[in-house]
């Protein structure tokens, strides 16, 4: 039951991610067959860019923002939403986020899942020192 769960959510984090893709890549999403759940979060979430990739380029280390590729950029965006405003644990989104640079962005060398991972924990540590 617990592992359905996980997996469930698992896709849920999987289909958020394409989504903000898709609307970095092309800004075109066909939202009648995507169910309610996703779409509402994908709003939310998108409302927050600004604010999101403001707290990306502060921790970025000798690297800027428009240089991620959208992939990183969409699964970071997600993790950074999860911990900031859904108040996930952060092992947990960041986790999440690491196991899907894996499967989306990662080559065989394992230096997209180890930038992200940087780059996550810089997040982290900030935003628990500029936390609500």
């Amino acid at each position: 039951m617990i592992l359905k769960q996980l997996m469930r959510k698992r896709i849920f984090r999987e289909e958020i991610i394409k989504l903000i893709y898709q609307d970095i890549f092309s800004g075109e999403i066909n939202f009648e067959e995507i169910p309610s759940e996703i779409s509402q979060t994908f709003f939310d979430l998108r409302e927050k860019y600004q604010d999101l990739d403001l707290i990306i380029s502060t921790n970025l280390n000798n690297w800027t923002i428009d240089r991620l590729n959208y992939v990183d950029l969409a699964i970071i965006r997600y993790a950074t939403y999860e911990i900031k405003y859904l108040k996930t644990p952060y092992q947990v989104a960041i986790n999440e986020a690491l196991e899907i640079t894996k499967i989306y962005s990662n080559l065989d060398d394992d230096l997209a899942k180890k930038f992200n991972n940087r780059l996550l924990e810089n997040i982290r540590i900030y935003l628990e020192k500029h936390s609500d």
